[in-house]
């Protein structure tokens, strides 16, 4: 060492001995598991145990009927094989805008059967990998109603919930919102004698208070902090958003300017806590003729694909037809760029000169793209190898 007095640095130890440990607790990094590459919302009155096979074959029986399909020869194996296997990667049962405000004996009815459908799903061994359950808005009007639900789909399910349960909060706007979602899932865990920390859930920032608060604060990331481990990811609110911020109608989309501006928003405020992004939906469904059914597809595989390039690697699907979709734009995503995230990575592990200065960082992103391609069943793992 040079002149410098050796405990200078005992000194920045001891002064940042805290910073270092809010920041680790913060900042914790990706999340890890598989993460999917959509949310399917189903109406819990059009809730049945069979819901996922059933949308695997709507969705390939779709392709039968209106050729040429979204994807081409090179594809056409792997997709198929992912709607016969795991048509749904991730579902949640909604109890929300999808179903509407119905009389409180009706839903209590739905949330019931629904807890029923759940459990003879999981029984049967035709769940999806993961599922949940939005439920009504913390706000005033319609908070008894989200607490009542979630009660009775609890003790409706006969058991603890399965891994990978999440609960969906939409139309948050305040941060005691979300400090009072964690409360109400602490409550739940002592009620049906679950272990801490079992319920999860994530936000729909669907309100311009949620991105940027009265104070001219990014509310989103106080949200990211308050809520604890319990969340896991934000999703995006398309339409909701896109209305309370006076869009028209007719200019209502994922790929609006409003949307990308709420959206970078939110991936500044999750980079590095393990909370996981999902962009919204598209309403312009692949049904009637022919022609309406592949505009739809070029629609939706644009918007996924656009999605991914942005680093948003989850989207919602609404209808069994935008399956195929899902799967062609994400699966060509992945295999078009393998090639050349893999000789990139390759020369950067044996620092092999290349075109290309990649840094730690860029590899680690190199590595996740890689792993998130065979997660999702784009990419085989031989073909990783190396």
């Amino acid at each position: 060492m040079g002149r410098l007095d050796p405990y200078v640095l005992v000194e920045l130890d001891r002064r940042l001995s805290l910073t270092d440990a809010e920041l680790a607790r913060r900042y914790p990094g990706e999340r890890s598991g598989r993460q999917p590459v959509h949310t399917v919302y189903v109406p819990a009155d059009r809730f049945t145990a069979d819901v996922a096979p059933r949308w695997g074959a709507a969705a390939l029986d779709t392709v039968e009927r209106h050729p040429p399909a979204p994807f081409g020869e090179e594809l056409r194996e792997r997709v198929t094989a992912k709607l016969r296997r795991e048509p749904i990667e991730d579902l949640r049962i909604d109890l929300e805008d999808g179903y509407g405000v119905r009389p409180d004996a009706d839903e209590d009815a739905a949330v019931k059967a629904a807890a029923r459908g759940v459990a003879a799903a999981l029984a049967d061994g035709v769940a999806p990998p993961m599922l949940g359950l939005r439920c009504k808005s913390l706000e005033a009007g319609t908070r008894p109603r989200a607490v009542r639900t979630l009660d009775l789909f609890l003790d409706g399910l006969g058991g603890p919930p399965p891994d990978g349960f999440v609960i969906t909060l939409p139309k948050v706007s305040a941060t005691s919102q979300v400090e009072a979602m964690a409360l109400l899932c602490g409550r739940l865990e002592e009620a049906y004698g679950l272990p801490s920390g079992h319920l999860r859930f994530e936000l729909q920032i669907e309100t311009p208070p949620a991105v940027l608060g009265a104070e001219g604060a990014a509310t989103v990331a106080r949200f990211v902090h308050a809520a604890g481990d319990r969340l896991v990811g934000l999703h995006y609110g398309t339409y909701d958003y896109s209305a309370a911020c006076g869009i028209a109608a007719a200019q209502q989309a994922m790929d609006h300017p409003a949307a990308d501006h709420a959206k970078a928003v939110m991936q500044v405020a999750t980079a590095g806590t393990g909370v996981r992004l999902s962009d919204g939906s598209t309403n312009v469904l692949p049904v009637g003729d022919t022609d309406a059914v592949q505009a739809a597809w070029a629609l939706h595989a644009r918007l996924v694909r656009r999605s991914l390039e942005r680093g948003f690697y989850q989207g919602w699907d609404l209808h069994p037809a935008q399956l195929p979709t899902r799967y062609a734009a994400t699966y060509a995503f992945f295999r078009e760029g393998a090639p050349a995230a893999l000789d990139r990575l390759r020369a950067y592990r044996s620092r092999r000169a290349s075109g290309i200065a990649d840094e730690p960082a860029t590899a680690r992103a190199l590595e996740g793209y890689l792993r998130r391609g065979v997660e999702c069943g784009a990419l085989d793992e031989s073909e990783v190898d190396g």
